[in-house]
C-alpha cells in the first residue's frame, strides 16, 4: 500500500511545498494537488517537481471542462519531464457550482466528456496524430467549423513516458462504473471503508467486467485525517474535520444537486444529510458541522490509538484502497507518515 497526502490549495503553497519535501524524507508516496477555484493545480505541481526527488505529484484534481484534451496532453505531458516521470494526472467532472459559476461553462455530459478526454490524452502521449470523432469532441475541427484549416497534429516534444497513470475523482454509480472500465485510479471522497462495497460494489464490478486486458488493476486512493495517540483529546481531533464534512455534504451543491449530500444518504445518513444541508444553506454552519454522525467521522479517518489507527488502516486496505490518504495532525508530520508508512509496508 502505498502513501499519499493531499496539498492544501488554500494557504501559502510554497511552505506547503517544503513540508512535502520533507514528508518525502519519511517515505511519503504521492502527492495529490487540489484545484477547486484557488490557485491552479499544474504550477504548484511543477514547483513541487523542483522541491522534490521521488515522491510521485498527482493534480487532484484538474477538471475536465476548462480545459481542452489537448491541453491537459500538455500539462500531463510537461508536468512528467519537469519531474522526472513521477505525475499523476487526476481527472474529475468538479460540480456545477464551479463549472458555470468560476468558469461559465454549460456543465453537460460530464462522463461522456472525462471518457473522451482520457482515450484524447491516451493517443497523445503515444504521439498519434491526434484524430478523434466523438459525441463531444472532434479533432481535428470539422471544416464547416472555424476557418476549416485544422490538420492533425502530434505533440511536438517527446514525451517522458509514453503512458502516465490518469485517476479520475468519481463518487456515483455511472462514474464508478466508467472509471473502473478506463482508468488507472479512482479518486472516491469521504469514504466510509465499511460501506464502500454496499454503496460501489455493483458498480466497480460492472465497470471491471468491461476493462481492458492492457490496464493494470484499479488503483484506489483514499484515507483521512491520522492522529495517533491516546485518551479524549485526541479523539476530539476529529471535530477538525466536521467543518470539511459539512461543507461537502451541506454546501457544495444546490438542495437536489449535491454528490456528497447524496453519498451521505447512500451511507444510511439521510436524516443527518438533509439536516446539514438545510442549516448550512440556511447559513447556520456550527448547528450543521454539530450534526456530522460522529460515527462516520471515526470509520473515515484514522484518530486514536495505535492500535485503532492500525486496525483503520487494514479496513482501508480490505476496502480496496492501494494509496492511502492521510492527513497528519501532529507537531510532527514527519514523524507520522513514517509511523504509517512502516505500518502499510
Amino acid at each position: 500500500m502505498k502513501l499519499s497526502t493531499p496539498l492544501l490549495y488554500s494557504g501559502n503553497p510554497r511552505e506547503a511545498a517544503d513540508q512535502v519535501a520533507e514528508l518525502e524524507k519519511a517515505g511519503l508516496d504521492t502527492v495529490w494537488v487540489a484545484e477547486a477555484y484557488g490557485f491552479d493545480s499544474p504550477t504548484l505541481m511543477g514547483y513541487l517537481a523542483a522541491k522534490t526527488e521521488t515522491i510521485e505529484i498527482g493534480a487532484g484534481i484538474l477538471n475536465v471542462f476548462s480545459r481542452t484534451p489537448s491541453a491537459l496532453l500538455q500539462t500531463a505531458a510537461g508536468l512528467d519531464n519537469v519531474s522526472g516521470g513521477r505525475a499523476v494526472l487526476g481527472l474529475g467532472a468538479s460540480g456545477p457550482q464551479v463549472i458555470e459559476g468560476f468558469h461559465g461553462l454549460p456543465y453537460e455530459k460530464p462522463l461522456g466528456r472525462t471518457r473522451e478526454v482520457i482515450s484524447i490524452i491516451r493517443q497523445g502521449l503515444r504521439r498519434e496524430r491526434l484524430v478523434h470523432d466523438g459525441k463531444i469532441f472532434t479533432l481535428p475541427l470539422p471544416a464547416d467549423q472555424g476557418l476549416g484549416l485544422g490538420k492533425p497534429l502530434k505533440i511536438l516534444t517527446k514525451v517522458e513516458r509514453n503512458v502516465i497513470p490518469i485517476w479520475v475523482a468519481a463518487l456515483g454509480d455511472a462514474n464508478v462504473a466508467m472509471t473502473a472500465e478506463v482508468a488507472d485510479g479512482w479518486l472516491p471522497f469521504l469514504f466510509l471503508p465499511e460501506k464502500a462495497h454496499e454503496v460501489w460494489g455493483d458498480a466497480l464490478a460492472k465497470g471491471t467486467a468491461k476493462r481492458s486486458a492492457d490496464l493494470a488493476p484499479l488503483e484506489i486512493s483514499a484515507g483521512g485525517m491520522v492522529a495517533i495517540g491516546e485518551g479524549e483529546d485526541t479523539k476530539k481531533l476529529l471535530d477538525l474535520m466536521r467543518p470539511m464534512y459539512a461543507l461537502y455534504v451541506g454546501g457544495m451543491g444546490a438542495r437536489g444537486k449535491n454528490f456528497y449530500n447524496e453519498l451521505a444518504c447512500h451511507y444510511g445518513y439521510e436524516k443527518e444529510a438533509k439536516q446539514i444541508q438545510d442549516l448550512y444553506l440556511d447559513g447556520n454552519k456550527r448547528d450543521a458541522e454539530a450534526l456530522v454522525p460522529t460515527e462516520w467521522l471515526e470509520a473515515g479517518n484514522l484518530v486514536g490509538p495505535a492500535s485503532y489507527v492500525q486496525e483503520r488502516i487494514a479496513a482501508f486496505r480490505e476496502a480496496g484502497v492501494t494509496n492511502l490518504q492521510i492527513s497528519p495532525v501532529t507537531d510532527d508530520p514527519a514523524a507520522t507518515v513514517a509511523q504509517i508508512k512502516e505500518w502499510v509496508s
